[in-house]
């Protein structure tokens, strides 16, 4: 039977590289001894009218080229690209397949076909005719997307998103690619064909039950199996069993542990002891350090107290350094007990984190898992020594190092001070700030006074080095019925000191001013003026000197410094009208209140 060539048998020709002739051999071995009648006959049996989007049935013919052509009974065939088949087992001729209409390429023909297209379709039938929203499915993670994870469920795609994946947030959405998940659908939309599905919700419904279990039987010193879930600088968070229990810091090791990440991963599984739980408050602490024993359980036996040892620096504070003994015994090593001698105003001007140093056991807590090292008690105490080599009356060279309000600080050698107190520096002078006889770095001469070797002390003395002349000089120059002249210093509500001579003084009582009722010491004489007084009484025990200018007479003296020239009472009348003027009222208070109490108004 000849048939004539149309446009759709030359596409067929350029397609499958046919020649005509061939193709008419072929149509005409098809139809065989049929007429007319009979082909249009067959023909109307077998072509149907096909919609798009819809499952059809068909049959492999062959395969040209990436090509799987297919027969599902309409007047052209239909094509399946191979690539469909990836993973399966290339059809063969005769097998049956379902397949989903897509259109026709209008260029050649023929029907487009979708096997991928129509698995999917009959895995969405029957899942929506199986499934409702609430129910579980199960389904393979198999890409990230926007807001989310795509689910392979029977062929079909659904989606759940990154805030439904887990109870707690996740980092990283990729991390459960591959993973098969149990998801609750929580949204069929079935004009879109879309599925929205949650794995969080299911988690917290299982999450639930189990906690509820576990709260009727937990109780504190079980060993639990726990996850953990998140990881904090203070320690890590573990689910263990529908409940989640902190394991803190302190708890992981009974090393150092600097960041929890040391000893805990994300999803790690570990055994875990519970150390207390709080019912009221859903508490639960956990430990995992507990599981083993305590290096603490017998430490006054490795390490008894005074007893030196080797250790590691392992951390630096201000008032001290931590020392690591073994894995979790550290002790303390008090910046007070670094060296005998050396001022040490902070640890890392003697040690460093990592280095290695000789420690000798000070004390032992062993409830508070607590340790004091020292380490200037490996070496020789020099504060022993210094008894036999500085004895009482040695008299040695020093450089004033420090000053304070109540006297100086004498360096005898390296990290040996003396105190040099104020009232050792002058036999007659009133020193109310060691600034008024020394400076900082002065080099000074003193006599040790005492040592104290326990709280390493020694006192020293300038005026020590001269006899004192309280004791033989002052009575002999002044005696009881002397009149002299001085000079007024200070005045005060109880009396005036007056100047005898550089750096001493007597004291006129108010009472010993006049023989008449004065409310004032100023109603008689005034600052910087020079009297005419008797002595009345030379206290050499008390260091006092008691004045009088009762029956006195006041002569009329020269100009000032021809008056201080002939008495020689004072050279420097500037600096002693200025010292007079700076000098203490605590000090003279004192002696005021001495006076009034003898009620004499001697000094």
């Amino acid at each position: 039977m000849k048939t004539k060539t149309t446009n759709t048998n030359r596409d067929l020709l350029r397609r499958f590289r046919l020649p005509e002739a061939d193709l008419q051999e072929a149509v005409s071995t098809a139809l065989g001894t049929l007429d007319k009648t009979d082909v249009a006959k067959r023909y109307d049996e077998s072509v149907h009218d096909f919609a798009p989007n819809s499952l059809i049935k068909g049959k492999v013919l062959r395969i040209v080229n990436e090509d799987v052509m297919v027969d599902i009974g309409y007047k052209s065939e239909g094509v399946v690209p191979l690539y469909e088949f990836e993973g399966q087992e290339t059809p063969e001729p005769g097998t049956e397949l379902e397949v989903l209409m897509e259109g026709m390429d209008d260029a050649s023909g023929l029907l487009l076909l979708s096997k991928r297209r129509a698995e999917r379709l009959r895995g969405w039938e029957s899942i929506v005719q199986s499934h409702g929203e609430g129910d579980i499915l199960t389904g393979t993670a198999t890409r990230k997307i926007k807001g989310g994870l795509l689910l392979d469920v029977g062929g079909v795609s659904v989606f759940l998103p990154a805030s439904q994946i887990d109870i707690r947030r996740v980092p990283d959405v990729a991390l459960y690619i591959g993973k098969e998940l149990d998801c609750k659908i929580i949204k069929i939309d079935r004009e879109r064909m879309n599925i929205v599905v949650s794995r969080r919700k299911l988690l917290e419904e299982r999450r639930a039950r189990a906690r509820e279990d576990l709260l009727q039987t937990l109780t504190e010193g079980q060993v639990r199996t726990g996850v953990v879930k998140n990881i904090a600088d203070f320690g890590a968070f573990l689910d263990i069993g529908g409940v989640d229990g902190l394991l803190h810091i302190t708890d992981m090791s009974w090393g150092r542990v600097n960041h929890p990440s040391e000893v805990v991963q994300l999803e790690q599984k570990l055994q875990v002891k519970v150390l207390r739980y709080d019912k009221e408050r859903n508490r639960i602490a956990l430990g995992l350090k507990q599981l083993e024993a305590s290096p603490w359980e017998e430490i006054e036996k490795k390490y008894p107290v005074g007893s030196r040892v080797t250790g590691e620096v392992v951390n630096i504070m201000p008032y001290g350094a931590f020392v690591k003994l073994e894995d979790g015994i550290e002790g303390l090593v008090h910046i007070s007990e670094m060296s005998w001698t050396r001022r040490v105003n902070h640890p890392s001007e003697m040690v460093e984190i990592g280095q290695a140093v000789d420690v000798v056991v000070l004390d032992i807590d062993k409830d508070k898992q607590e340790i004091s090292l020292g380490m200037k008690q490996t070496e020789v105490n020099p504060w022993t020594e210094v008894e036999d080599r500085y004895p009482v009356g040695t008299i040695i060279e020093g450089v004033v190092r420090n000053l304070t309000n109540y006297g100086a600080f004498i360096e005898i050698e390296e990290g040996i001070d003396g105190l040099l107190h104020v009232s050792d520096m002058s036999w007659t002078k009133k020193v109310t700030h060691p600034s008024e006889v020394l400076t900082k770095g002065d080099l000074v001469r003193a006599v040790v006074l005492s040592v104290d070797t326990e709280k390493r002390r020694v006192a020293l003395g300038m005026k020590q080095l001269e006899q004192d002349p309280w004791q033989d000089e002052i009575p002999r120059r002044y005696g009881p019925g002397d009149v002299v002249v001085g000079r007024v210093t200070k005045i005060t509500n109880f009396g005036v000191f007056v100047a005898l001579e550089d750096g001493l003084e007597g004291l006129l009582h108010i009472s010993e001013l006049t023989d008449k009722k004065v409310e004032s010491p100023e109603e008689v004489v005034k600052p910087n003026q020079l009297v005419d007084v008797r002595v009345l009484k030379v206290d050499s025990e008390e260091r006092k000197i008691g004045l009088s200018m009762i029956g006195v007479p006041q002569h009329s003296h020269l100009t000032e410094a021809e008056e201080l020239a002939a008495s020689g009472v004072v050279e420097e009348v500037a600096e002693d009208a200025g010292d007079a003027a700076g000098e203490t009222e605590a000090a003279d208070d004192a002696d005021g209140a001495d006076a009034d109490e003898d009620g004499s108004g001697e000094a």
